[in-house]
């Protein structure tokens, strides 16, 4: 198979389909959309491909067939019929005021006007946008398509100025309210973006809106499959270990298919370097401090519990954290259940590149000495894999020796009992190692968990007042918890670790080695 252009950072559907560039067929999921619905909702991360597909159904439904050819959809669709589209996008800058926004959405809609030959006498934006929706629809003799491209943006833009990003909403939903009230004059509308705002809070009176965020049959409706990756990108996989592609880069989950994060794919097809290319194209400075400011247990991240109420907890007002660990895509589904009327879900990391970059970040935050951390875990990976204890105790040591004083007294969440686990657990994440984080076993369970292909290393963490009391060694062995691995035939490192709340620092450090 002939290899072609990798479309990095390429959301126009001409361009890819005329440009000879892979291109992964989502008709399926267009022609599906618009057969058995109007109006839709969908909320994926950043870097996803949602410009890219609500640039598939823009030229779908403006009837541009030659571009479709060869494609799902081709002998699908009535190509007679083209209708008007009103595209909307919040993607370019960054918008720091209602009257900037005002203003943008002004602009919008004279690029509409003048695109489609039509001219609005109304002046407000409400009235302006009913009547470009109603004219194009007179105009054509067909009626109009509606696409918001980052419906949210310009809220979260905000979000650290709770005041700016309410009238941000305030503005939207003045926009947005107007698609509900046109419905005659509407085919169809696709609205998207990164978050799932509440509902009732951003669409106002827009309460027919189909959410398909979390549906099976739209979990690839983004994102690149398995069979997408060993079929369309089939010549860009030799000499690469696809396992470790897998590890990497597959994970992300709505409840159905699970899908790589395409920018970080073709990224990786161009440098041949696993590297966390998603992760270092903008991670959002307040995530982390949200993280940090809570308090947030870190070794809990790797599997989280929540339900339908705790994950639409998303809102100027406030968010909890799962919510927006889920939302911005650092966090995804693993499994689900119903206890009685409740739908319960499992969260976790997608795959290497979040769980390592993301707890890279949160160790560097957790110490507030960010070089410091940096350097100590090159020296940890080191440590780990020769089977010095010895040298892990010194390390450990000067981990939190490196903390500066002046962050532990300006910091509240030094003094919760879970900080001391949480930088432990962020720094040996940070390495990307093959980590399980209250680890089940028939007898308890084991604090931290670390297999190496050569050793495994059982961690047990306890605080303590001033002095060291032996219990977290003691605790392992009395417990037995190796015998869930000693089938393994490897080194078994029995680690018990004590931290003095009084003291900020380590004041036990014993470790066994069995097998």
């Amino acid at each position: 198979m002939k290899r072609k252009k990798l479309p990095i950072g390429i959301q126009t559907f001409r361009d890819i389909r005329e440009g000879g560039y892979y291109y992964v067929d989502k008709t399926a999921f267009a022609h599906r959309l618009a057969t058995t619905g109007k109006y839709y909702f969908l909320s994926r991360p950043r870097r996803f491909g949602k410009s890219l597909f609500l640039d598939t159904l823009a030229e779908l439904f403006a009837g541009n067939e030659p571009l479709f050819r060869g494609l799902y959809c081709h002998d699908k669709w009535d190509w007679g019929k083209k209708h008007p589209v009103i595209r909307i996008s919040f993607a370019e800058g960054r918008l720091e005021s209602r009257e900037q926004l005002d203003e943008r959405i002004r602009e919008l809609l004279d690029n509409h006007q003048r695109s489609l030959g039509i001219h609005c006498e109304h002046r407000s934006i409400s009235g302006c946008f009913g009547e470009l929706i109603e004219r194009a629809t007179q105009k054509y003799g067909q009626r109009a398509v509606v696409l918001v491209d980052e419906y949210d943006k310009p809220i979260l833009d905000n979000l650290t100025d709770p005041d700016i990003a309410r009238a941000m909403r305030d503005g939207l939903m003045n926009l947005y309210s107007v698609i509900k009230d046109q419905d005659a004059h509407i085919e169809f509308a696709f609205l998207t973006g990164v978050s799932k705002l509440r509902t009732a809070s951003i669409f106002s009176g827009l309460n027919n809106l189909n959410d398909i965020t979390v549906d099976a049959a739209y979990s690839a409706i983004c994102g690149y499959t398995e069979a997408d990756v060993d079929t369309v990108f089939a010549p860009e996989l030799e000499g690469l270990d696809r396992q470790a592609i897998r590890d990497w880069y597959n994970g992300y989950n709505w409840l159905g298919d699970s899908v790589y994060n395409p920018f970080d794919l073709l990224l990786f097809f161009q440098e041949r370097v696993f590297r966390p290319y998603w992760f270092e194209t903008g991670t959002p400075t307040f995530l982390i401090d949200v993280l940090t400011q809570r308090g947030c247990f870190t070794p809990e991240l790797a599997s989280l519990r929540a339900d339908d109420e705790l994950l639409n907890s998303f809102d100027v007002e406030g968010m909890t954290t799962e919510a927006l660990l889920w939302q911005t895509g650092y966090l995804t589904f693993r499994s689900q259940r119903r206890t009685g009327a409740r739908i319960e879900y499992t969260l976790g990391y997608p795959n290497l590149e979040v769980e390592s970059a993301l707890n890279d970040a949160l160790v560097k935050a957790l110490v507030g000495a960010p070089s410091a951390a940096g350097r100590a875990i090159s020296r940890l990976y080191d440590v780990l894999h020769a089977g010095d204890l010895s040298g892990l105790r010194t390390h450990i040591d000067s981990l939190y020796a490196a903390i500066p004083h002046d962050w532990y007294r300006n910091n509240p969440i030094a003094q919760y009992e879970g900080y001391w686990a949480s930088v432990f657990y962020s720094h040996i994440a940070a390495l990307g190692l093959d980590l399980i984080a209250e680890d089940v076993t028939s007898q308890g369970r084991i604090d931290l968990t670390v297999k190496l292909p050569e050793r495994i290393y059982l961690f047990e963490f306890k605080v303590v007042e001033l002095e060291p009391e032996g219990k977290a060694l003691a605790q392992l062995k009395t417990k037995d918890y190796a015998a869930k691995y000693r089938a393994a035939r490897v080194p078994i490192h029995l680690v018990g670790i004590e931290f003095s709340k009084e003291s900020r620092r380590v004041v036990g450090f014993e470790a066994e080695t069995g097998g």
